[in-house]
């Protein structure tokens, strides 16, 4: 569970939760619930009911209890209410398809050098976990997306976490084949596609000269497949890395890796879209880290 602060959709911590906006209860035993606060409105829990009106008006990083005619229970009723980070509401936010995890969510903002104001392709939207993480960066992002309801899911999933936030970039989503074509000139491209080298030659023609193209994908021999068509189209220094995370116990003297991690998720593969294609074939992989003239 990532740490809670500021608040991804722009509420600013350090002041009472208000009706409308989220919270984030995680009970003693780290299980977590997101809640869109309205009073009146109650949570049913496991422990027992939560009201939203005993929310309303508390700072955050408040223990509240919930309603309970159990005394054996009592004591476990207890939840911490704070506001949920953007890794948090995209692990607890409804979804239409898998999410890419919060793990490579941050990789891929670095990995493809997003910056506010860059304009991004987006193709394989799914839950909009991505475009969130896109749009908070301040990208200007156009999503391609062939079902109609992950690309509502998606809109729906952007509107809730970014609410009134400022410096979130601008979003469209359409309704079409990234295989059949793209229309307009990007700066970066990042692609939730199973087959991203059927989109390769026409990715040529829109990205601009020095941009960066990023896709996720499960295995290895898709990965293969990709990178064999990307020094074909003219696109050098190309990376393939995957991100691992291990959380550690610690507890007292007791101090030891914790016994599950989240390992392979997928594979990250970036590239950059060269001037000339003759050159991809001299500078087709990035250069190693630490490596200097």
């Amino acid at each position: 569970m990532g740490a809670a602060t500021g608040g991804a959709g722009g509420e600013q911590s350090g002041r009472p939760f208000a009706e409308g906006e989220r919270v984030l209860l995680i009970d003693r035993k780290g299980r977590s619930k997101l809640l869109r606060l309205r009073a009146g409105r109650s949570y049913q829990s496991h422990a027992g009911v939560v009201s939203h009106d005993s929310l309303i008006g508390l700072p955050e990083g408040t223990e509240v209890l919930a309603r309970t005619n159990d005394e054996e229970r009592r004591n476990q009723a207890r939840f911490l209410a704070v506001r949920p980070s953007l890794a948090e509401i995209v692990l607890n936010m409804p979804r239409g398809a898998q999410v890419i995890y919060p793990k490579d969510l941050g990789a891929i903002l670095l990995a493809a050098d997003v910056y506010p104001g860059a304009r991004v392709l987006e193709s394989g939207v799914g839950s909009g976990a991505l475009s969130m993480a896109l749009l908070r960066a301040g990208a200007e992002v156009t999503g391609y997306e062939l079902r109609e309801d992950f690309a509502a899911t998606a809109r729906t999933n952007v509107d809730e976490a970014r609410g009134g936030a400022k410096g979130w970039g601008s979003y469209s989503v359409e309704i079409r084949d990234l295989y059949e074509g793209i229309d307009g000139s990007y700066d970066r491209v990042v692609l939730d596609l199973p087959e991203p080298w059927r989109a390769v030659d026409h990715l040529a023609g829109a990205v601009v000269s020095g941009g960066i193209f990023c896709s996720y994908l499960p295995s290895i021999n898709q990965v293969a497949e990709l990178r064999h068509a990307l020094k074909r189209a003219g696109f050098g220094l190309a990376e393939t890395f995957e991100v691992m995370r291990r959380g550690w116990y610690i507890e007292g003297r007791a101090v030891r890796p914790e016994l599950r991690m989240v390992g392979h998720t997928g594979f990250l593969t970036t590239a950059r879209r060269l001037a000339g294609s003759e050159a991809a074939g001299d500078f087709a992989e990035a250069p190693a880290e630490g490596d200097e003239l």
